[in-house]
This record gives structure tokens, C-alpha cells and sequence, in this order.
């Protein structure tokens, strides 16, 4: 019997594919890419790089809670920018979401992301 369970919740975009908006393994919750699509409308919400880096962690917070958690709970963050020149701003917005002690993070700049967003992010959460 394994002690996987799929979290989802319709505060963030629906899975589109084959993955779940996150899934819990233990107290760890290893949480899939999410791009700034508004949950209601599965529309990209902004061409402007800080509304979509927003929305984002809206929808990781929505994955976060529906796991039992919050953005407190990130150890490990992952994001994904077709411009690093955005950098600050990402910082601006993450400060705004996620308090300190901050979690481990990754930032790298790729050609392309889905539905031609500026911006991804995936991540891990241990619960308390």
C-alpha cells in the first residue's frame, strides 16, 4: 500500500495532462509546474511579467493549502524564466508570498515555457 496522495483543488488551473497538481508522500508534497493561468478562466492572466509571477504563487499557495500547508512550508523552489533580466522583479513579488527562512531555489532562463508564459514554478513542501 503506498502513502501517495494526489492533492488537487480547483483554486488553482486544473492539471491539463498527465500529472497531478501535486502529490503528498509522507509529509512532503512535491508540487508540479504552475504558470500564471487564472483557475476560472484556464487563461493566461497578464502579458506583464509581476501580474504573472503573482498569479503563480497564487496558484502554488492554492496547491499549498489543498495540500494541508502553506508557502511556509517550501524547502525547495524551482522556477523557470525566458528572461532573467526579470529577476528583481521575482524577487520583489516571491518577498510578498514567502517569508523567511527562505526555501532552496533554483532560477534558470529557457527558450519556451507553455502557452508562451514568461514564467513557471514547481515546488517542494514538507508539512509540519
Amino acid at each position: 500500500m503506498s502513502n501517495k496522495q494526489v492533492i488537487s483543488t480547483e483554486n488553482a488551473p486544473a492539471a491539463i495532462g498527465t500529472y497531478s497538481q501535486a502529490v503528498k508522500a509522507g509529509e512532503t508534497v512535491y508540487m508540479s509546474g504552475q504558470i500564471p493561468l487564472d483557475p476560472t478562466t484556464m487563461e493566461v492572466v497578464s502579458e506583464d511579467f509581476r501580474a504573472q509571477a503573482t498569479q503563480v504563487f497564487k496558484n502554488l499557495q492554492a496547491v499549498a493549502e489543498a495540500a494541508g500547508g502553506s508557502l511556509t512550508d517550501l524547502v525547495k523552489l524551482n522556477i523557470f524564466m525566458t528572461d532573467l533580466s526579470n529577476f528583481a522583479v521575482l524577487n520583489e513579488v516571491m518577498a510578498e508570498f514567502v517569508n523567511q527562512p527562505y526555501p532552496a531555489r533554483a532560477a534558470v532562463e529557457v527558450s519556451a515555457l507553455p502557452k508562451g508564459v514568461q514564467v513557471e514554478m514547481d515546488a517542494v513542501l514538507v508539512l509540519k
